[in-house]
């Protein structure tokens, strides 16, 4: 898997950030431990997470 990076989640909505989400997670969870595959998913997830969190409503 290659890394997801914050600019190129910005054009995308939420519904496909959300499935994108999805996707790296079940990525990470068929991965081997300490592979190239399992950074990768665990740094897109931390910037998917980052991305959803950024479009939340603000009270």
């Amino acid at each position: 898997m290659k890394l997801i990076t914050r600019s190129e989640l910005t054009s995308r909505s939420l519904s496909e950030l959300r499935a994108l989400h999805r996707e790296t997670f079940n990525t990470l969870a068929r991965s081997a431990p300490e592979s190239f595959e399992r950074r990768n998913a665990l740094a897109s997830l931390e910037n998917l997470g980052a991305e959803i969190a950024s479009r939340a409503p603000r009270p």
